[in-house]
């Protein structure tokens, strides 16, 4: 069964306003150069023609922090790359190096600590609280490594299979 809904399905008015209504999103800052770089979110179409009834609460999560964090790395110079602190935890501060979703309500990331150790942190989407932090690359030589980017074009990626798809496959 999936969770795309069909067109005989009984919905809510409440149900077809928040579908035209996702995905927005609002910020406002002290400083107005800070609030117009923060506040360029480009929600790509593959995540806005689908309506947030025909996602998991994952699926919002995931592609909602893609966006978070490729727009966040847009600011960043090419000595610092982009880290994740999570708030409520011991997990501390980890490298981003991947991000995944396990449906219907688990989001997954991938890492590395300041000490160069391996971390995985999975994490139930009522509980996500997370912190876009810039940290130094790792090596002064290297070019910054940008995953917020590499994220949104698996984004595309996974709408043009999804288009290909026979509606039996959906």
């Amino acid at each position: 069964m999936t969770n795309e809904r069909t067109t005989d399905e009984i919905r809510t008015t409440a149900e077809a306003h928040e579908d035209d209504a996702i995905p927005r999103a609002h910020s406002v800052h002290a400083d107005p150069e800070e609030e117009a770089r923060n506040c360029a979110l480009e929600i790509p179409e593959v995540v806005a023609e689908r309506p947030l009834s025909a996602k998991s609460p994952a699926r919002w999560a995931y592609e909602r922090l893609i966006l978070y964090i490729r727009n966040f790395e847009k600011q960043l110079d090419n000595q610092h790359e982009v880290a994740m602190g999570f708030t409520g935890a011991e997990a501390g501060v980890i490298r981003i190096e991947g991000i995944g979703y396990y449906d219907p309500d688990i989001v997954t990331f991938y890492g590395t600590d300041p000490a160069g150790g391996r971390n995985q942190l999975i994490q139930h989407v009522s509980q996500l609280n997370v912190l876009l932090r810039a940290v130094p690359k790792r090596t002064a030589e290297d070019a910054p490594r940008r995953i917020g980017f590499r994220l949104a074009a698996d984004l595309e990626e996974d709408a043009s299979a999804a288009d290909e798809a026979t509606p039996d496959q959906v």
